[in-house]
């Protein structure tokens, strides 16, 4: 039974994890025993300290890229090829938000979200197909996770159309890769977070009363742990899930799948 969970050996490459649900899964990921966890932000600084951080866990490197830049999914890719001959996970992560009104939504945060949430998604599974083909078996397919979000899943609380609508095209180019690469041996699944302490969720902790009105529109009662969100990462990267693929996994606490009426922002 154990090593139908293991992970340990295997190489990955986790976008947006300085911070927030990338950071808590690259460290789940080394405690767990992975070889090698590559991490990628756009802050330089941010970047190279949160890899020192994890480092403590286990060998993290740092590649600082912004992958809404088509040069910066380049230059991540470039670091992994020059130091493996395999990528065994691609975590895509790497996410941003913008709110406002409908009539004051500005179009260039709009092209941003679609960049980073969208885009670089496709971009970063495209341009490390044949890190990932030479991990892939049969046994124990290569893997992509994209991270979703409840918020594409069901109508959010706050004003972040652009942010719900990429999301929910997370999704469904989750099932399109899926379709794509299953010949390949790489499986695509998705993990649609619900509220989980991040910098992009900070509004829902600035006082105790909010925390507590978003808490309660929650079926559990409480936001998400690391161990929440990395031990679903950890399930879809072992063998235990090596017959899934295609699949959106809501990690909300019941939010949307118990009470579809209800959802918050999250990051």
């Amino acid at each position: 039974m154990p090593d139908l969970f293991s992970v340990e050996g295997k190489t990955a490459l986790v976008t947006g994890g300085s911070r927030g649900i990338g950071f808590m899964i690259a460290g789940e990921y080394l405690k767990a025993g992975l070889a090698r966890v590559y991490i990628c932000a756009r802050k330089a600084e941010a970047c190279d300290a949160a890899a020192k951080e994890l480092s403590q866990l286990g060998d993290c490197v740092s590649v600082p890229a912004d992958v809404g830049e088509l040069d910066g999914v380049e230059k991540v890719a470039q670091a992994i090829e020059e130091r493996e001959s395999k990528l065994h996970l691609l975590v895509n992560n790497a996410g941003t938000a913008w709110g406002a009104s409908v009539e004051s939504y500005p179009m260039p945060q709009v092209d941003r979200v679609l960049q980073v949430n969208v885009r670089a998604v496709f971009h970063m599974t495209q341009r490390l197909l044949p890190l990932l083909r030479a991990a892939a078996t049969a046994d124990d397919p290569a893997r992509v996770i994209n991270i979703g979000s409840i918020d594409g899943l069901a109508i959010p609380i706050t004003q972040n159309y652009a942010y719900s609508a990429s999301k929910a095209a997370v999704h469904m180019l989750t099932r399109h890769l899926a379709h794509a690469l299953v010949r390949d041996h790489i499986n695509v699944n998705a993990i649609a977070p619900g509220l989980f302490p991040t910098r992009m969720t900070r509004w829902a902790f600035d006082s105790p009363e909010i925390q507590r009105q978003v808490v309660e529109g929650i079926p559990m009662g409480r936001p998400g742990t690391p161990e929440d969100i990395g031990g679903t990462a950890i399930y879809l990267s072992a063998r235990a899930s090596a017959y899934l693929t295609g699949v959106i996994i809501p990690v909300s606490g019941g939010l949307a799948t118990i009470d579809a009426t209800a959802a918050v922002e999250v990051g």
